[in-house]
């Protein structure tokens, strides 16, 4: 089953942003470690950098939507041209249903239904319209399209799509496994536009991944044949052991799942980006 190499290293990052101010600062902390910060009450930063006196509700969403969501490995199976194949330039990957592979293959990953959407805010907590995301993940038996053996001539479960006005974009797929060693997940990347995210040469303006909630993992793992290893892999993880969300017990990246086996799931996450 798939391994994911170690984080690069931070050293870069931190010379890029160590004079960007007390907005920035507090944008990029975790939700654990700003709480820890402001002892849980106290001033919190809002647009522009400004204070206000924090309590109650509103300083709360303000304090969430000021948060960027974290920038997490995008694993060995990209497909973006970082680590061998580059979907993004083949024509038909902009699409918001990514269940069959494309090209020269129709093939259809099969599963349990699945659609999740991403709210994609900036530093503002305004929307992001016009961004693209790119999104893929493993079928049902934890294999990635173009790398995984059995599946090297698929391109499946990968995808480009746009935001709407109000920054949301939706992809309708299946409940991804879960393989040895990783939580259930989602990988994607954040693009300006459709154009940069298929022109081969634009700027992935942020790299993330998508958590799937315990309890709807495990029914989905426990009702179908077909995720053969998943139950006993979820069994073996938790969020506090898996690798890339093991620091925060993904904080910022759990989504909020309804739904069931028969009728399918619906996934919505809200994050912000800083473009």
């Amino acid at each position: 089953m798939p391994q994911l190499p170690p984080e690069q290293d931070n050293d870069a990052y931190v010379r890029a942003v160590h004079d960007k101010g007390l907005a920035f600062d507090l944008g990029t902390m975790s939700r654990r470690r700003m709480l820890a910060a402001v002892g849980g009450a106290g001033a919190i930063a809002v647009a522009g950098g400004a204070l206000i006196g924090a309590s109650g509700k509103a300083d709360a969403a303000a304090a969430a939507c000021l948060a960027e969501v974290e920038s997490e490995t995008a694993g060995p199976f990209p497909a973006d041209g970082t680590n061998g194949p580059d979907v993004r330039k083949v024509s038909g990957v902009v699409r918001n249903d990514i269940r069959s592979s494309f090209g020269t293959s129709s093939t259809v990953a099969t599963g349990v239904p699945l659609t999740f959407s991403l709210v994609i805010n900036n530093l503002s907590c305004a929307p992001l319209a016009g961004v693209a995301v790119y999104a893929w993940h493993c079928d049902k038996l934890g294999r990635y399209s173009l790398y995984s053996s059995g599946a090297t001539n698929e391109n499946y479960l990968r995808g480009i799509a746009a935001t709407d006005a109000t920054g949301k974009v939706t992809f309708t797929t299946i409940y991804p496994a879960a393989y040895s060693g990783r939580w259930p997940h989602i990988h994607f990347e954040v693009y300006t536009s459709v154009a940069d995210a298929t022109s081969g040469t634009g700027l992935i303006r942020k790299t993330s991944q998508i958590a799937l909630p315990k309890d709807t993992s495990t029914a989905v793992y426990a009702s179908s044949s077909g995720y053969t290893g998943s139950t006993a892999n979820m069994r073996r993880t938790t969020l506090a052991s898996d690798m890339v969300f093991g620091d925060d017990l993904a904080a910022r990246e759990m989504a909020t799942v309804t739904g069931s086996v028969a009728a399918g799931y619906v996934a919505n996450l809200a994050i912000t980006v800083n473009l």
